[in-house]
Parts: C-alpha cells; sequence; structure tokens
C-alpha cells in the first residue's frame, strides 16, 4: 500500500505577499495530490481570514472526504490552530494541550487512519500532526509531554505511526530523542548519513528545516523533497514538503 504525506504551515492562507489567497493552497496542494495533508496555522471565523472555515473550505476544494481539526488558539474572533486532511476514514481523533506554562498555546492533533480498500484489509496508521513553540526550552518540553501522553506512548513499536508538522527545530536538536528515544526515522533527512533535513523556510529562499516528517514501524520512505513550485514561494512563510511511504 502506497501513500503521500504533506506537511505545510500555510500560514492561515495568508503569503509573503501580504494577500489572503486560499485559492493558492489548494492549487499546491491538488498538484501534489497527498493521500494525507497535516496543516498547521490554520483559521476559522477569523476576520483577516474572511471568517472562513478555512480546513473546511480546503478539504472541500480538494474533494477530501475526512478531516479533523485541532483548535489551540482562540482569538477574540475565531481561533486557529492544526488540520488533518486525509482520502482514509479518521477512525480516532484527539487534540493534544502541549502549551509550556504563559506561552503561546500550542498542540498536537492525533488521528488514527484506516488505510486500505475496504475494512477487512484496512491498516491503522498513528498520525500526528503539531506545531512546536519558538524556544529550544520549550520545544524539548512539549516533545517530553507528546511522549509520555498516552496517544503516543501507547502505539506499539511495530505499528504504523507518522509525526509532522512545523517543529521551529532549527539547529536540529530534536532529532536525538525521536531517532534514539522514540525509534523514529526521519523522512526528510537530505540523505541517511547526513544530519541536516530538507529546507522549508523562509518560502522565498529557504534556510531552516522546519517542518519535518519522522515515521516508525512498517513504512518504507520511497521518498521526500520540498515543494518546489514558483506559486510556492508567495504562498505561505514555509513551503511544503511532500513524502510518500509504502505500508508494508
Amino acid at each position: 500500500m502506497l501513500f503521500r504525506v504533506v506537511t505545510w504551515n500555510i500560514h492561515r492562507a495568508i503569503g509573503v505577499d501580504r494577500r489572503f489567497r486560499p485559492d493558492r493552497v489548494v492549487e499546491i496542494l491538488a498538484y501534489h495530490a497527498p493521500d494525507v495533508a497535516l496543516l498547521q496555522e490554520v483559521d476559522d471565523g477569523v476576520p483577516r481570514s474572511a471568517r472562513l472555515n478555512l480546513a473546511v473550505e480546503i478539504a472541500q476544494a480538494l474533494d477530501f472526504p475526512h478531516l479533523a481539526v485541532g483548535h489551540n488558539v482562540r482569538l477574540r474572533r475565531g481561533r486557529y490552530g492544526n488540520a488533518t486532511l486525509s482520502r482514509w476514514p479518521i477512525a480516532r481523533e484527539r487534540n493534544l494541550d502541549l502549551t509550556v506554562g504563559d506561552r503561546r498555546p500550542r498542540g498536537c492533533q492525533h488521528t488514527t487512519l484506516r488505510v486500505g480498500r475496504g475494512a477487512a484489509r484496512a491498516h491503522e496508521v498513528d498520525v500526528f500532526n503539531l506545531h512546536l513553540g519558538l524556544t529550544a526550552g520549550e520545544r524539548e518540553r512539549q516533545v517530553g509531554t507528546l511522549s509520555r501522553s498516552h496517544d503516543l506512548s501507547s502505539v506499539p513499536a511495530g505499528r504504523p505511526c507518522v509525526v509532522g508538522g512545523d517543529f521551529n527545530d532549527w539547529r536540529n536538536l530534536l532529532a536525538p530523542i525521536f531517532r534514539e528515544i522514540l525509534g523514529f526515522r526521519c523522512a526528510t533527512e537530505r540523505r541517511p548519513d547526513r544530519r541536516g533535513c530538507l529546507r522549508t523556510f523562509p518560502a522565498f529562499s529557504p534556510t531552516g528545516a522546519l517542518d519535518r516528517i519522522y515515521y516508525r514501524g512498517p513504512l518504507h520512505v520511497l521518498g521526500a523533497r520540498v515543494c518546489r513550485l514558483r506559486l510556492s514561494r508567495v504562498a505561505s512563510d514555509h513551503r511544503p514538503v511532500i513524502a510518500d511511504f509504502e505500508l508494508r
């Protein structure tokens, strides 16, 4: 079974040109045709994004039949957070609070997907869609909270599991935690023998590998890349990352 995962901080569909253009987000996602899209900074009812429920708008435009939204930040008018769009049924969903102290609220959305054709042949794949904080100490505590949560700790090592999103991990400090403690591999490394990952930020000339996809269990990564479409330079301040997997 093959499936494609895209993770992308869409920046409320407001591009680096400061224009609210959800059609650009839809066009880029349609081009890459993911089976699962992990989106961050997705507005719902906020004036800056025409009070739209962006997750629903994007899912409908792309004919995604299944959708889960985890709102992390409440504004005076509206809210925003992470959204997971799936071609496969979502068997379970839960939003984990990763907020540290009085810092900006952060979260991780956990969905369990029924991947496959027919209930008898479907495989459950656990997917975690997160957006971590801006400081190294905050991110380390957030990953600690995630690792201790029942949602992640109860997933057996032999079960397919994907963790993707905006890690904000400029110096790759979280990689040893995911690899050595949690048993994940990184799909977005440039090469297995190099520490550096695919660069996604800022979109117009990426220097930071902020958006990543980790995986474990019976998954084989067939390839990963950053979106190179010209439109992706302006549609958001991040570029999307695309990873193809084979579920064995």
